[in-house]
């Protein structure tokens, strides 16, 4: 039986994980990408698509909502403004997971959570 299996809980209080969940998204949407474990990573991702999706529609009302999530308007501005209008042919999909391998300190699998069209800018 599958019960309380609908998300991956992350060893956290609710709270606590959707502080997580905040931050790595606000996280991800200022930077392109994140470096964290898989399983955070795994977690991250659908809640990062859904403000895309949302992001997509531009409205006061899908606005507020994003707000739920995202507590600086800056992001929020640039959520709609840049991030979002990259995708508008898209039908979801928004983001990978690149598998990096063994942490070092405590051998957790890490991750790369990016956006599908990333580009790298290189340092000159």
């Amino acid at each position: 039986m599958r019960h309380n299996k609908r998300y991956k809980k992350l060893g956290r209080t609710s709270s606590h994980r959707r502080a997580l969940l905040r931050n790595q998204v606000a996280s991800l949407f200022q930077h392109g990408r994140i470096q964290t474990t898989l399983a955070k990573a795994k977690a991250t991702r659908p809640v990062a698509e859904k403000l895309v999706t949302l992001g997509r529609q531009d409205t006061v009302h899908a606005r507020r909502q994003v707000r739920r999530w995202i507590s600086d308007r800056d992001l929020v501005k640039k959520l709609f403004d840049e991030i979002s209008p990259r995708f508008t042919d898209r039908p979801g999909g928004y983001l990978r997971v690149i598998k990096l391998g063994p942490r070092r300190g405590d051998g957790a699998e890490t991750a790369i959570l990016e956006f599908v069209d990333y580009e790298f800018e290189a340092a000159d």
